[in-house]
């Protein structure tokens, strides 16, 4: 091996992997590649991390906007969760194999390296993109490889190869950031019967506890063309600056935490802590815009493609025909899609205050409770006796039958 191409992020499990793949891979360049999706705090210092790893080189790419046009955007506009969760690191993967894969190509490169472990969804998401854009390429996993178990014992050998670490045991979580949300696993947090310790002074970080959160309410305004967010109270902003001002809004009243037990791909149930605060407000304007402007059968049938969509995400098969012709259908959904949708933001809590749309499917004429000319409601008699005519004849037939 001359070249291997590192999915590095500067934490635990990519800066220990530095020296091990040195000493597994003698002689070979370690080109360490670090995917800017919005975790700001985290890349500061992250040269002089990788330099001090062992990486003979880095690139840090910001993809921030193309994660919002190409992957967040699409899958909102689905609609899609996977059991309650927004998707942020299963988003985040397909587009970070892809430039690992980029780079591989411009670098000549014989192997892709990532960090994840054998338990996790992580290593289906990067090695299935990297088989869809690259299927000639090894990939190494170290976590499938070597000789450590857990978490202390990494440290242990972070520690013993002198490679210096922004952690403490007694802080170790899993964490993962990027700008849609924060991730925390492990810990206390691997028992379901433990509350998480939100007024702990670091555990949070994007959000509050809806305790902490002020006593009064704040209202918003979010505006929506063809499905996709571009302002916030009227002002015109791109994708990154948009998601990146909900954050701070939402996170200030304690909106976006979520505490799920969830169903991995690999086949265990995981617990996990989410925080997903300008997410959580996008996904709740746009259902609620979408009350207004998709027609019931559509909007219902939508419902089902969505669950399928979060399924695709999670499961790391971004980049497979099923998903683009999904897109297909939910961009015709969206074409009426614009509008504009008022929330009240108070602790924890995210109320509809207001929506509208030129598009709009309402009518007041014919949903009005007063005087109106335009719905006759003695028809009403005769669609419920054809509606409900299999119930009425299968009761007299009961009847004649003694049952």
């Amino acid at each position: 091996m001359k070249k291997i191409i590192l999915s590095y992020s500067g934490g635990l499990d990519t800066s220990a992997i530095i020296p091990w793949l040195k000493e597994n891979y003698p002689g070979a360049e370690i080109i360490a590649v670090s995917a800017h999706l919005g975790q700001d705090a985290e890349l500061l210092g992250i040269e002089e991390r990788a330099k001090n790893a062992g990486a003979d080189k880095l690139y840090v790419e910001d993809i921030q906007n193309e994660f919002v046009e190409d992957f967040i955007w699409p899958t909102l506009k689905a609609g899609a969760k996977y059991e309650g969760y927004l998707l942020g690191t299963s988003m985040a993967r397909p587009i970070i194999a892809k430039h690992l894969v980029e780079i591989a190509k411009k670098e000549n490169a014989d192997a892709i390296c990532h960090g994840c472990t054998g338990k996790g969804n992580d290593q289906v998401r990067f090695e299935l993109t990297i088989k869809a854009l690259m299927p000639e390429i090894k990939i190494i996993a170290p976590w499938r490889e070597w000789s450590i178990k857990s978490r202390d014992e990494e440290i242990d050998y972070a520690e013993s190869h002198g490679v210096k670490l922004n952690i403490t045991r007694e802080t170790n979580y899993s964490k993962d950031m990027n700008l849609w949300h924060l991730s925390h696993e492990g810990m206390d947090l691997e028992n379901p019967e433990n509350e998480p310790n939100y007024q702990k002074d670091g555990f949070l970080e994007m959000t509050t506890s809806p305790e902490n959160a002020p006593n009064g309410a704040e209202y918003i305004t979010i505006s929506f063309e063809k499905g996709i967010p571009t302002a916030l109270n009227s002002e015109k902003m791109n994708g990154v600056a948009l998601i990146k001002k909900l954050n701070k809004i939402g996170g200030t009243h304690g909106i976006g935490i979520l505490d799920l037990v969830e169903n991995r791909l690999v086949g265990m149930k995981s617990r996990g802590v989410y925080e997903t605060p300008g997410g959580t407000i996008l996904y709740h304007a746009h259902e609620i815009l979408e009350t207004l402007c998709l027609d019931k059968e559509t909007s219902h049938y939508k419902a089902l493609i969505a669950q399928k969509y979060a399924e695709i995400v999670y499961n790391g098969q971004w980049y497979t025909p099923l998903r683009e012709a999904l897109d297909a259908f939910v961009n015709k959904t969206q074409e009426t899609l614009t509008g504009e949708v008022k929330l009240k933001l108070y602790k924890g809590n995210i109320i509809g205050a207001g929506v509208q749309s030129p598009h709009t499917l309402y009518s007041k004429d014919f949903a009005s409770f007063g005087e109106e000319d335009v719905f006759n409601q003695a028809d009403a008699a005769g669609f419920i006796n054809i509606f409900g005519l299999p119930i009425k004849v299968k009761a007299l037939l009961d009847k004649e039958r003694g049952n």
